[in-house]
């Protein structure tokens, strides 16, 4: 299955329409439902977006933000993808609510179940979510040759988070991750990916036609027909 890709010739147009497309799912959302769901990735990529996202006229006190994927760290970790929505997003006592992925537990897989029960405890379905992906075809924390990536990929089970272990023999990840599997993405209403840069398109474009029981850009195109790819060449 093919995506089309949408391209944008300025980093800044690329940002405020991957937010546009972020905050008006939210705001339908909010128009027919009590709360309004959205899930976003760290990295350095989707920062201006969230820049972009913070300025909606949107009522950030009746959305509930969470990640699609996260470090086994601390929040207080530089490499917590929750310290970046935190710090980017308008969350906080009378704004957005947040569900971390991360918990203190004393396995990542415990931390895994300790997150699927609290997103169960909220929805069943997430409004919006933006992705990214990493120059090895990454997404999530869906990587390469990973143990856990067929089972992250398999679309007939629920909605989940699970644990995902270090990679061996110098693979990705270098620590223990937390992620979403495809069925999360699968029942949520709009998903975007945000890529930049020329390389990263090309990883995507080679994978889309791939096996989707073991590629995650595949993956996406099989199983998620109202997938949004925004691209533009200018990188970070």
């Amino acid at each position: 299955m093919s995506v089309e890709i949408e391209t944008f010739a300025h980093r800044a147009d690329w940002a405020a329409a991957c937010a546009a497309r972020m905050t008006d799912s939210l705001a339908g959302a909010l128009s027919e439902r009590p709360r309004a769901f959205f899930a976003g990735s760290g990295g350095s990529t989707p920062s201006p977006v969230y820049a972009a996202m913070r300025e909606a006229d949107l009522d950030w006190s009746r959305v509930t933000v969470t990640l699609v994927d996260e470090r086994h760290v601390p929040e207080n970790s530089p490499e917590s993808n929750a310290t970046l929505l935190k710090t980017s997003l308008p969350i906080g006592p009378g704004r957005a609510d947040f569900i971390p992925l991360y918990s203190p537990a004393v396995t990542v897989d415990r931390a895994a179940a300790v997150a699927t029960h609290a997103l169960a405890s909220q929805t069943d379905r997430l409004d919006a979510a933006l992705l990214g992906m990493g120059e090895d075809g990454h997404i999530l924390s869906m990587f390469p040759k990973s143990p856990t990536l067929k089972t992250l990929l398999t679309p007939t089970l629920s909605p989940a988070i699970l644990g995902v272990p270090p990679g061996r023999d110098g693979l990705a990840p270098s620590r223990e991750r937390l992620s979403m599997n495809l069925p999360w993405l699968m029942a949520c209403d709009t998903v975007v990916m945000a890529l930049t840069g020329s390389a990263k398109r090309k990883v995507f474009e080679d994978r889309i036609m791939a096996d989707p029981a073991i590629v995650p850009v595949a993956a996406l195109a099989a199983h998620i027909p109202h997938l949004q790819v925004l691209w533009t060449e200018q990188s970070a």
